[in-house]
């Protein structure tokens, strides 16, 4: 079979992930967690899967092209030979990418296939542009992008020797794809990139969404406030700021304590709300997903909206 098996997709991710704390398991569980929850209230095809945005650097250049990739999740032991027709994206991703498109955000859709069981080196990405009037024949991923400088010197981003037995079971298939992605694509490019957790195609725009899991600060001034680190509150402010249809949601899964983890309420705020009342002085936060210091915003929790089936329909 062209396929590759859990052990190899947790060996991979042992060499290409520097850290894996415990905020970055938890973040993955909120993932899984809100998905199962949007599919409870009908609303799990309105959200896509995972992917990432990127922007071309240099001086001069930095931020001038942008494009968005969504690949499509390679499942263990799942058969995807060479030269195989390959698989069409779900309808609603063209709707969102048609969205990106609008702003300026190239949107591509990724597909993997397999040479040889078990060798990720052997895995090829071919690629079609969505969002755009004309149906895109599949073809060869990095020839297909401009546009971005081409990475003069080797890196080695399959360095670490990171336990990536944390990673839970069913965040393993989709954080390994991304990540095999990300190598592919880096291999070739400089970069800036940030990960997407999902978008979701509401009733009156398209949102970007990021997902934490948190318990209320408290503040004198605020109130009971929950905090968004400094770099996804500014890709939010990206979003915003190409204005059109895009707008974006924070989703924060409040648990009872740290040690429990146990699910209080699921709550969400726009990035217009957000910015409205966004207290203007950060505080120090704790270890962020890449293992390094945070600096936080904290945003008033009664500016919060709860997540139910109807405040989902009033998007």
């Amino acid at each position: 079979m062209a396929s590759i098996d859990i052990n190899t997709m947790r060996a991979f991710l042992s060499k290409s992930i520097s850290s894996i704390n415990q905020n970055k398991v938890n973040g993955m569980l909120a993932e899984i967690d809100l998905r199962n929850t949007l599919n409870n209230f009908g609303f799990g095809g309105r959200v896509s899967q995972g992917g990432w945005i990127m922007r071309n650097v240099g001086e001069g250049l930095f931020g001038h092209y942008t494009i968005v990739v969504f690949p499509q999740t390679i499942q263990p032991d799942t058969d995807y030979p060479v030269g195989r027709q390959l698989e069409e994206p779900a309808l609603a991703l063209h709707t969102i990418c048609s969205t990106m498109h609008q702003i300026g955000v190239h949107s591509y859709y990724c597909v993997p296939s397999i040479a040889n069981r078990n060798d990720y080196s052997t895995i090829t990405w071919q690629t079609k542009q969505l969002g755009i009037p004309n149906i895109q024949p599949y073809r060869q991923l990095i020839p297909t992008i401009s546009n971005f400088s081409i990475r003069e010197r080797r890196y080695n981003f399959l360095r670490y020797n990171t336990d990536a037995g944390q990673i839970p079971l069913n965040s393993l298939a989709e954080e390994f794809t991304k990540e095999h992605l990300r190598v592919n694509f880096q291999n070739h490019f400089m970069s800036e990139m940030s990960d997407i957790d999902g978008i979701l195609w509401g009733e009156q725009y398209t949102y970007p969404i990021e997902i934490k899991e948190k318990t209320p600060g408290t503040d004198n001034k605020l109130g009971e406030f929950f905090g968004i680190d400094v770099g996804p509150f500014v890709k939010l402010a990206y979003y915003a700021a190409k204005k059109g249809n895009l707008h974006s949601l924070f989703f924060v899964r409040e648990i009872n304590n740290i040690n429990e983890r146990r699910l209080v309420n699921w709550w969400f705020i726009t990035f217009e709300k957000l910015a409205l009342f966004a207290s203007w002085v950060p505080i120090a936060g704790g270890i962020n997903m890449q293992g390094g210091g945070s600096t936080v915003v904290k945003i008033p929790k009664s500016e919060f909206t709860k997540l139910t089936r109807q405040s989902l329909e009033d998007l």
